[in-house]
């Protein structure tokens, strides 16, 4: 009986993973959870981003935009950000990239000698080509690192994937209609071409015995009976026909596209975005974790350099948006089509909300207190041996400017508050 039952689960579980395995499945996993916690909190801080629209039409297009900080306490472990390149983070091909800027210059190269402390400003517009509901994150690949993903809104495209269509008209006046099947047959003839001359050429070596008789002939010293003379007229056909083929070929295309431009491997530089005055100085005192209580808490000096009275509106690190509900200016800046997962419930705790005075100096305690932190897998940063986080503190004053300070340092795992 229980041999019966055993082979029923079997039988039940096989099915289930070849449903799973057929079925479409929609994408709901978000890669910059694998992303080790002290990337996350000290290399790119992403902000100010806007998703143009929440729901488009296969061939309609939405536009994602903003700015992103490179932290001066950039991690020892991390290539610097030399070369990079701008791309996006989803699904595969999904929707199709057809504009992409940095600073306001194309970016479909990669950009050398990114600056650290500095913002930048991009803009990404992608073309809706699967329908389905899919996460759109804008991604910055540093080179010899890997990715840093940023944050990621849900996009959902409507209609039919056959309808799709990518159309161009060169510099030579040729109107393409659509680039995704442009070239495509040509490309297979050519693959086709060469799968029938590798086939014939391992047709001809397997039609004779193999491994142990060649091996036979081998070890009593008679290597001259393996290859015949008609062997090696074989392969010198093979040889030429190659290079006729590749000749001819070459000739052919080059009559037909006289005008080519190879694939571009240069570099872009661009100059940072005008440096903000610096409104408010920063320096940490403490930084702990509170592991029980999921709160990270910081003890932060902070000296207004303005004119104005300033406001704590928000502190923002690996994505994830902790706002001080208690300051109006803080929560009028939020955009309400900005993803809800990306802003913790409990916000930012300031222990007081009194404004920084012009010229004072001020020890502030923050409190972001969430599940957050356990959730976005951004605990283990405790047994890193680079334990260290950071991330950006947003102030405002009465008339709603804002000013951004860079905030980093060690932190420390606690089991009760110490602060």
């Amino acid at each position: 009986m229980i041999q019966k039952i055993r082979k029923v689960i079997m039988a039940c579980m096989a099915v289930a993973a070849l449903l799973l395995s057929v079925l479409p499945q929609t994408a709901v996993a978000h890669g910059e959870k694998a992303t080790e916690p002290s990337i996350r909190t000290r290399s790119v801080h992403w902000y100010d981003l806007t998703w143009s629209t929440e729901k488009l039409q296969v061939n309609d297009t939405v536009t994602m935009q903003g700015k992103f900080r490179l932290m001066n306490d950039w991690p020892d472990a991390v290539a610097q950000p030399s070369l990079v390149f701008l791309s996006t983070g989803g699904p595969s091909a999904v929707l199709t990239r057809v504009e992409t800027y940095i600073n306001g210059l194309p970016a479909q190269q990669s950009f050398k000698k990114m600056e650290l402390g500095r913002d930048y400003d991009f803009k990404i517009v992608m073309k809706g080509r699967i329908p389905g509901n899919w996460h759109l994150h804008p991604v910055l690949n540093v080179h010899n690192a890997g990715p840093i993903i940023g944050p990621g809104a849900w996009v959902t495209v409507d209609g039919n994937a056959a309808a799709f269509k990518e159309p161009i008209k060169t510099m030579t006046g040729l109107q393409i209609d659509d680039t995704e099947n442009y070239g495509v047959a040509r490309a297979q003839m050519w693959q086709a071409g060469y799968a029938l001359i590798a086939v014939a050429w391992l047709i001809w070596w397997l039609r004779r015995p193999l491994l142990i008789s060649r091996w036979r002939v081998l070890q009593k010293g008679r290597e001259d009976l393996l290859l015949t003379r008609t062997d090696d007229k074989v392969a010198a056909g093979v040889v030429v026909l190659l290079l006729v083929v590749v000749i001819v070929g070459y000739i052919k295309v080059s009559a037909e596209f006289p005008q080519l431009v190879p694939l571009q491997g240069g570099t872009v530089y661009t100059e940072p975005l005008p440096e903000a005055p610096r409104g408010v100085a920063i320096k940490l005192k403490r930084a702990e974790y509170d592991v029980p209580g999921r709160s990270m808490r910081l003890s932060v000096e902070m000296t207004n350099n303005t004119d104005q009275a300033l406001g704590i509106g928000e502190f923002t690190t690996a994505n994830l948006r902790f706002i001080n509900k208690m300051l109006p200016q803080a929560v009028a800046a939020i955009d309400p089509k900005y993803p809800k997962e990306l802003m913790p419930g409990n916000g930012l705790v300031v222990d007081s909300n009194a404004p920084l005075a012009p010229g004072e100096k001020r020890v502030v305690m923050l409190d972001t207190t969430d599940v957050a932190w356990e959730v976005e897998r951004l605990v283990s940063f405790l047994t890193n041996v680079d334990s260290r986080t950071g991330g950006l503190i947003f102030f405002y004053d009465p008339q709603g400017k804002r000013y951004i300070s860079e905030v980093a340092g060690s932190i420390l795992p606690v089991f009760k508050k110490t602060i």
